[in-house]
């Protein structure tokens, strides 16, 4: 299973997404969002199924098992980012969840990651599906 996690306008995980079913249709792949209108996109984009809120966000990542992935923007680890829209639970149940985390570097999180390269969004969105592939 992969979980898709993400915020404000759910770009990151409509684009996550859009790939993950061209390259990886055989997984299963849900949607979280920080609010109606990011999970509303990324469903568009063909997720599977979709949750919203904080409540689903910590129920999601205590579900998730090893064999699972994580995926979304740096911020989802980080208490209060994307505007306020990651609470500290939120935060705390990716950082804890077992599932395997691939964290896509977006500026807009207020947090830089050193040695990470500064690309456009796309080709980290590309690296993060590869990735995701390759397990």
């Amino acid at each position: 299973m992969i979980y898709v996690l993400d915020g404000q306008g759910g770009g990151v995980g409509r684009s996550l997404i859009e790939r993950l079913k061209t390259r990886v249709p055989q997984e299963k792949i849900t949607a979280v969002g920080t609010n109606s209108m990011a999970t509303a996109a990324m469903l568009k984009a063909g997720a599977g199924i979709g949750a919203t809120g904080e409540n689903s966000v910590v129920y999601c990542c205590g579900q998730a098992g090893k064999e699972d992935v994580i995926v979304g923007p740096l911020g989802i680890v980080l208490a209060n980012s994307m505007l306020g829209e990651i609470t500290p639970a939120m935060a705390a149940a990716v950082s804890q969840s077992l599932a395997h985390k691939i964290l896509i570097p977006v500026s807009r999180c207020r947090a830089s990651v050193a040695g990470v390269a500064e690309k456009p969004l796309t080709q980290y969105i590309d690296e993060a599906v590869q990735l995701i592939q390759e397990r």
